[in-house]
């Protein structure tokens, strides 16, 4: 079977591909403010096409499907911008445990959640380990930028991986959805360069609006963007997750020693 979206399948497509023990897939995105030259709904579009590009590689050694994107997130700190849709925590946790007991009603056992969205990540973190509990199911979790790490190291060359509305994030909208782009605003579209949370070696964490980082809400440089960079951090994030779900991340080590010859 070529297709791999949740919603273009029928019932007992999805049905059979659960007795498969296929892996779903389930992207989580946002929709916020991206500068003057790219949609809201980014980090939303971007998860989906990089879910959409790892099930068809994972195909390969594992049957994967890709549930209806999670289009909203975390963005409080995008409002002051407008545009920006934004959940409480208490909000995200209850849609994602609902989605992902949906899944396991329909016969799922082994869920991944791909966040393409920086404010999430923290808060993905923690709700993995309570819906793991929750469910009495292993959830999986990863950024797809972050399983990628590499290809947009090597990809981008004003800065060293994805910030916002940026080079990378631009690239890829460039690739994946280029009638989206506002290409007469590109010209505007840099900002600072920031320091993603998870790499940073500040002790001190504050709640700080985007507003007081960049005024033009990019953060990097969108000016180099292209859409050749766009296809490789796209294929190559891909690859990785398609690579992590061939690990199978939801085998017991009991179970992996009691396989070794």
């Amino acid at each position: 079977m070529s297709e791999v979206q949740w919603n273009r399948l029928t019932a007992a497509e999805l049905r059979a591909l659960a007795a498969r023990d296929a892996v779903v897939l389930l992207p989580v995105g946002a929709t916020e403010q991206h500068g003057p030259h790219l949609p809201t709904g980014v980090d939303d579009l971007l998860a989906a096409e990089v879910c959409r590009r790892t099930a068809l590689r994972a195909a390969e050694h594992t049957a994967t499907v890709v549930a209806p994107s999670v289009p909203t997130g975390l963005s409080e700190h995008h409002m002051p911008f407008g545009g920006t849709l934004t959940l409480s925590l208490a909000t995200l946790h209850a849609l994602l445990r609902d989605i992902c007991r949906s899944a396991i009603r329909v016969g799922f056992s082994r869920i991944l959640i791909v966040n393409g969205h920086g404010g999430n990540m923290t808060a993905l973190n923690a709700l993995t380990t309570e819906l793991t509990l929750e469910l009495a199911t292993p959830i999986a979790f990863a950024s797809y930028f972050g399983a990628g790490r590499a290809v947009v190291r090597d990809t981008l060359e004003t800065q060293d991986g994805l910030m916002h509305a940026c080079e990378g994030e631009t690239s890829m909208m460039m690739a994946a959805h280029p009638d989206l782009i506002r290409a007469e605003h590109l010209p505007e579209a840099h900002g600072p360069r920031i320091t993603l949370p998870a790499e940073s070696d500040d002790p001190l964490y504050m709640a700080v609006t985007f507003d007081r980082i960049t005024a033009s809400g990019v953060a990097g440089d969108a000016r180099s963007a292209s859409r050749e960079k766009g296809e490789r951090m796209l294929d190559g994030c891909a690859q990785a997750l398609a690579d992590i779900i061939a690990g199978n991340p939801w085998a017991r080590k009991d179970d992996e020693a009691r396989t070794r010859p």
